[in-house]
């Protein structure tokens, strides 16, 4: 049976892309790995780094449930584009990488539903699961579906958390359409760099 959301199923590696910051290519070439430490992610984030470190972490134990095989240790993503058209232009002190990433340490995800996860919310199954979803929130009084996580909701109605929590596996069921997911891997090796373009060098 064919693999929503990728070009070649069945291929033992997936092509991706990626662009990250100058320091990242070198530390690639110098340590013969990358991988993301919690300081990036403090640096980037800020004031809600926890919240993003703590979404990183689910994600990650997620996957590991899904069968995808993380490195011992870590637990911070790295973000793939998965088609020519999703990838992001070359820029200014950035390296642009092609690569071929092995498809047991690959993790695909739904980009809109993952935007649901991020905010806490429920994820549909289809338009229709979200009309009934939004409709027993209505009817039970929450104007913020978030509060069930984040707030003190989820103790008045333990059975709407619950719900809203068995919901976030269905971001790994990939998209028909690829432009519609996005990759995760949680290191990058010197062997599955196919191409790398250094700032905007082919200008």
């Amino acid at each position: 049976m064919a693999e929503p959301g990728v070009t070649n199923p069945g291929a033992k590696v997936v092509r991706a892309y990626t662009r990250q910051v100058l320091p990242m290519w070198e530390e690639l070439k110098e340590k013969g790995r990358y991988f993301v430490r919690e300081e990036y992610v403090r640096a980037k984030n800020d004031t809600i780094s926890d919240y993003y470190l703590e979404l990183y972490r689910w994600c990650t134990a997620a996957a590991k449930r899904h069968g995808v095989r993380v490195p011992e240790g870590l637990t911070l993503p790295i973000w793939l584009s998965l088609s020519e058209a999703q990838r992001l232009s070359p820029s200014a002190d950035t390296v642009s990488l092609t690569l071929d990433v092995p498809r047991d340490e690959l993790c695909i995800i739904d980009y809109n539903k993952w935007g649901y996860r991020v905010n806490d919310f429920y994820v549909p199954k289809d338009e229709a699961d979200e009309r009934a979803h939004n409709q027993e929130l209505q009817k039970r009084g929450i104007s913020n579906e978030a509060m069930l996580i984040m707030g003190h909701l989820g103790n008045y109605y333990p059975d709407m958390k619950r719900k809203v929590i068995a919901s976030w596996d269905r971001v790994f069921t990939p998209n028909e359409d690829i432009d519609q997911n996005v990759g995760v891997c949680w290191e990058i090796l010197p062997e599955w760099v196919v191409d790398a373009k250094v700032g905007c060098e082919d200008e």
